[in-house]
């Protein structure tokens, strides 16, 4: 029985934090013993907000390294750069025919990106969601982890396959969402306001590159209060977030005794201490990042294997890529020979 196709991409555009890793990348790691799956570093998405290539390819290098060093297996994915599969961008220019100026115009994510960067807006930026739809469907995939913010791109694409196999031929299946929803965990920045981000504020992200010293700094600087005043008070958002934190990367004894100390503090008898809390956490989360930089680093370091397993990665992908473009010539009528 054949496995179901999964695929995911990221931009190679700012470093790999902590929220990557439990929102997305753990699940990967499971995924790949279960899914045939296709990962891949978007570097052709990344032109159309970062127009300076001048750190691409070290920052296309760091985003595999970071992926291979949080457990994923070349040997047993498809770890690829986009733009060494230029099958995607045949399919991308047929896809761009099925697509209208006004549904593209009304997506969230291009209205967001005009507010962002108004003189930088460019025909890829409108089109990004039809790029997308070509990297879901060059393999077929039937199931995309995405977030909430991706999820309209994601109905675009199955779109863009209905009105394709209505015109053309049944060759795409659809694409859904899909992620271990039990397992899905929202991180907040340390600060406590919003997700923590790879371009916004640093000191409130812990990225997977961070050294010891850096991580500590930024975890002690985290946002607290006075402590609760009155026993088994509801926590605050940015309280809870230091637990969700500790319960990833503490032993389940250190997390229950933070939680007793919070429970039974009350105003005028505050048991709680969070700047011993953050320090627990602080060293906890040292330990956990450490060993994930560390293989990161060494990959980077030795540039002729890295780029082996990204020739192999592409290798894989074009090979499933050439047989769905085969099918999509053949059904359009652009195959001559």
């Amino acid at each position: 029985m054949e496995k179901e196709i999964v695929l995911s991409g990221i931009r190679p555009t700012g470093f790999l934090h902590l929220g990557n890793y439990f929102g997305a990348m753990r699940n990967y790691v499971r995924m790949q013993d279960e899914y045939q799956c296709y990962f891949f570093v978007a570097n052709w998405h990344s032109l159309t907000t970062h127009p300076d290539t001048k750190e691409l390819q070290q920052s296309v290098l760091r985003v595999v390294a970071e992926n291979i060093a949080c457990g994923l297996d070349p040997e047993k994915v498809a770890l690829y750069v986009q733009s060494d599969v230029p099958e995607i961008a045949e399919l991308y220019l047929y896809l761009n025919m099925l697509s209208y100026k006004g549904e593209l115009e009304k997506t969230t994510t291009f209205k967001d990106k005009v507010r962002m960067q108004p003189d930088n807006v460019n025909a890829g930026l409108l089109t990004y969601p039809v790029l997308q739809a070509a990297d879901i469907l060059i393999h077929r995939a039937v199931k995309v982890p995405v977030g909430k913010d991706q999820e309209q791109n994601l109905e675009m694409a199955r779109n863009f396959a209905e009105r394709f196999n209505y015109r053309y031929g049944d060759i795409f299946p659809l694409p859904y969402a899909f992620n271990y929803n039990s397992e899905l965990v929202k991180i907040l920045g340390l600060d406590g306001n919003g997700k923590m981000s790879k371009s916004e504020n640093q000191m409130t992200t812990l990225f997977l590159a961070d050294e010891d010293d850096l991580i500590r700094k930024k975890v002690m600087k985290a946002k607290t209060d006075q402590g609760p005043l009155t026993p088994h008070a509801v926590k605050p958002d940015y309280i809870e977030n230091l637990f969700t934190l500790m319960k990833l990367v503490s032993t389940p004894d250190t997390v229950q005794k933070f939680e007793d100390d919070f429970n039974n503090s009350s105003e005028g008898n505050c048991i709680i201490r969070y700047g011993d809390m953050k320090k627990q956490l602080a060293e906890d989360m040292v330990q956990f990042i450490r060993p994930i930089r560390s293989h990161a680093t060494d990959l980077q370091n030795n540039k002729e294997h890295l780029i082996k397993i990204i020739r192999q990665g592409a290798d894989k992908a074009r090979q499933s890529a050439s047989q769905t473009l085969s099918l999509v010539r053949k059904s359009i009528g652009m195959d001559y020979l």
